[in-house]
């Protein structure tokens, strides 16, 4: 079974499992980047797709990006 999401449903999944919050107001697909406030009060960009399975819940600064893979810091 395929669950459709709706802005209401992302809200409440925003809501209940992150500090962030929602400010999007409307969701057209996966592959939209919905505009989110993070707890530090910054505002940043993730795919519904990345905050729900990659567990990217933050701003960068509070979660900064993975270094990609075979890259040495």
């Amino acid at each position: 079974m395929n669950k459709r999401w709706t802005i209401d449903k992302i809200r409440t999944f925003v809501n209940n499992n992150s500090d962030s919050k929602l400010l999007s107001t409307e969701y057209h697909g996966f592959s939209q980047k919905l505009l989110f406030k993070c707890a530090c009060g910054n505002n940043f960009e993730k795919t519904f797709t990345k905050f729900n399975k990659n567990n990217q819940r933050k701003c960068d600064t509070c979660q900064p990006p993975k270094a990609p893979r075979g890259q040495e810091q």
